[in-house]
């Protein structure tokens, strides 16, 4: 989902775009990624590359989620060093912020309290690669940065009910209550937690202004400054596909972090916001999975 977004805004700009499928390099192999890296020798690189999911995924995939990720990141981001990349954007999560975390996060929270446990796996990996891209900019003067989107959406999402974030999953139940195919929206937890959403398009713009304009250490929030509960996600959802039958809580399962708001304040600083409203999103992603994924 990312990756072709980015894909698609680099499409407006002068540059050569280069991508590889899984099929020819598997980033989770260092010596295959050397290798591309060497014969291709980019200028910038935008490392969106990971193994993502929500809390079910989280939960019973941990040893994937650190490793996979953590192997990632550490492959591209040497060997960038080694070939010479002149610029490289790292794309973090806002789970790299802690639980607790005073509301909305900004970019000093790092490291500052313990980490929401469901997804912790996932947060200690990105922490990492966020650590590296600081500690090549120290010691070899990498223009290498970092940058942390909150609940991504959009076209391209992932939409196994096993494995995918909030959005794509609340939207697959709804579409399936719609067709009468289950007894209503059942939700996890309570519906009571906060979150905030951000188009991937969005997401794509500000990773290309920040390749254009942002070298310094600190890592940078990217978001919309504006939050949801869960339960008002799924009304909404629901009014987007069209169904209009009961919503259920399992309060059996677990709800993750309360809040995870991001302090937006230098991306703004930076001349950059979020265009995309969060029902336009939804109505556009509702279509491309009509059109692309779901079973009428």
């Amino acid at each position: 989902m990312v990756g072709s977004a980015i894909a698609r805004r680099l499409d407006r700009e002068d540059c050569e775009i280069l991508k590889v499928p899984r099929a020819e390099v598997d980033l989770r192999r260092q010596a295959e990624v050397e290798d591309w890296l060497a014969a291709n020798k980019p200028d910038a690189v935008v490392l969106c590359a990971a193994t993502v999911g929500g809390i079910l995924a989280n939960q019973t995939r941990p040893a994937e989620f650190i490793y996979d990720n953590t192997v990632i990141e550490t492959n591209i981001i040497h060997s960038a060093y080694r070939v010479g990349v002149q610029k490289l954007l790292f794309m973090g999560s806002a789970c790299i912020y802690p639980r607790d975390a005073e509301q909305p996060m900004a970019e000093e929270a790092l490291l500052t309290g313990p980490l929401e446990p469901t997804n912790q796996w996932y947060a200690i990996a990105k922490i990492a690669g966020i650590k590296m891209c600081q500690a090549y900019r120290q010691q070899y003067g990498c223009d290498f940065i970092s940058a942390q989107p909150n609940n991504l959406y959009g076209p391209y999402d992932n939409f196994d009910l096993a494995s995918s974030h909030v959005i794509p999953a609340l939207m697959v139940k709804a579409h399936q209550a719609k067709l009468g195919k289950s007894n209503g929206l059942e939700i996890w937890g309570t519906g009571t937690p906060k979150r905030e959403f951000l188009h991937v398009d969005d997401l794509a713009d500000a990773a290309v202004h920040l390749l254009k304009i942002y070298s310094d250490e600190i890592q940078i929030n990217i978001g919309t400054g504006e939050e949801v509960t869960i339960a008002e996600l799924a009304r909404l959802i629901a009014d987007t596909v069209g169904f209009e039958g009961d919503v259920r809580f399992d309060k059996s399962k677990p709800d993750g972090a309360p809040r995870k708001l991001l302090d937006v304040r230098r991306m703004k600083g930076l001349d950059w916001e979020a265009e995309i409203a969060l029902a336009d999103g939804l109505a556009e992603t509702y279509r491309w999975y009509l059109e692309n994924v779901a079973e009428v």
